[in-house]
């Protein structure tokens, strides 16, 4: 007999980033092709709890990617100030290690990202001649994956 097990995710929300520059890393974002959702603040009791952080306040925004999939939550604290992540981490460094977008063109992106200062981790890589993908060290170290698909 087959174990019953409860569903407790109803569906994929949003993959947070906590960056240094908002603007700067909207920018990259936007550049890449999502569209700002939405900009907040939180500040107060909720945050403090949530985060564990006392005196948390957090400037927030939300972005949509073109087919309105998951989306990209930014977030750079006001109070207390951001903990330097490490910039240079490589992809076997424990932790959430990149985020991953497909794109219709990936030297086009590449060559947009790169003409803004964010160069590659390694080489663009091809798989089995269905995938050319590449890592981009984006804002404040983040690894970026894009990919394309081949055929």
């Amino acid at each position: 007999m087959a174990h019953e097990r409860q569903a407790h995710v109803r569906r994929f929300d949003h993959v947070g980033i906590t960056v240094s520059d908002l603007d700067a890393a909207t920018a990259f974002f936007v550049k890449l092709g999502f569209e700002v959702e939405g900009t907040g603040s939180v500040e107060g009791e909720f945050p403090e709890t949530v985060y564990g952080l006392p005196g948390a306040h957090c400037n927030i925004v939300m972005l949509r990617p073109p087919d309105g999939g998951c989306r990209l939550e930014l977030s750079a604290f006001v109070t207390p100030g951001h903990v330097p992540g490490s910039p240079t981490a490589m992809p076997n460094e424990l932790g959430l290690r990149n985020v991953s977008f497909e794109v219709g063109d990936l030297q086009a992106a590449l060559d947009a990202t790169a003409a803004d200062g964010y160069g590659l981790v390694g080489g663009i890589g091809t798989y089995e001649d269905s995938v050319r993908m590449a890592y981009v060290r984006g804002p404040d170290g983040i690894i970026v994956s894009l990919f394309e698909q081949l055929g």
